[in-house]
């Protein structure tokens, strides 16, 4: 089982805590992480795309000329695909790009960026992060002190509203819960502070 550190907000040591090594070291798989970037980044995505078809673009519906005898084509809206102005034929229309990857796929992602960040140094142990209030001024002290990097993403296991309000105004620093922990933001963000309860529940959660 890995080993770690953890410190408090001085960034004076608070002890060591043992991981488990099927979450924190279990071997990093690339294939995994892509395919769980990419299904977060494709349920992001708007899907508001939308073209008219002939039925609500705009133009008369009289029949234009006569069917017979003018020696044109036969033509019975201006509104046609085939004119300038007319419908468009199988274009874009809003949808939702969601879709959900098999759950083994899931723990297994989660547990290779865990192992990938502690792996890279770039994940640490916070003893808990005990605000006395909600100042963000004092959130920035905290993270002075522990050298934290230009992004952060803070993992806490309860609810601490002192935190949250202290994080929220913060560029480049996001707090999650253990339960919304996910592969894009464990990868997207420089450095990952998390409490030694959300580290256990963790633990726990994906072994």
């Amino acid at each position: 089982m890995p080993t770690v550190e953890m410190v408090d907000l001085n960034n004076s040591s608070a002890g060591s805590i043992e991981l488990a090594d099927a979450v924190f070291g279990a071997e990093v798989n690339e294939a995994l992480l892509y395919e769980a970037v990419r299904q977060y980044t494709a349920a992001q995505r708007s899907g508001t795309a939308a073209t008219k078809t002939r039925h609500e673009v705009s133009g008369s519906g009289k029949k234009l000329w006569k069917q017979k005898g003018t020696g044109r084509a036969r033509m019975g809206s201006i509104r046609s695909p085939l004119w300038r102005h007319g419908g468009t034929v199988h274009g874009p229309q809003p949808r939702s790009y969601e879709y959900k990857l098999p759950r083994k796929m899931v723990l297994g992602a989660l547990r290779s960026a865990l192992s990938a960040k502690l792996r890279d140094g770039e994940l640490r142990v916070v003893r808990a992060f005990d605000l006395p209030d909600h100042k963000t001024k004092n959130m920035v002290g905290v993270l002075g002190r522990l050298n934290a990097k230009k992004t952060v993403l803070l993992i806490e296991a309860g609810e601490n509203a002192n935190l949250e309000r202290g994080a929220r105004n913060l560029q480049g620093v996001k707090l999650v819960a253990t339960k919304d922990v996910n592969v894009y933001d464990l990868l997207k963000y420089q450095e990952v502070l998390l409490t030694e309860s959300a580290a256990r529940k963790l633990s726990e959660a994906l072994a």
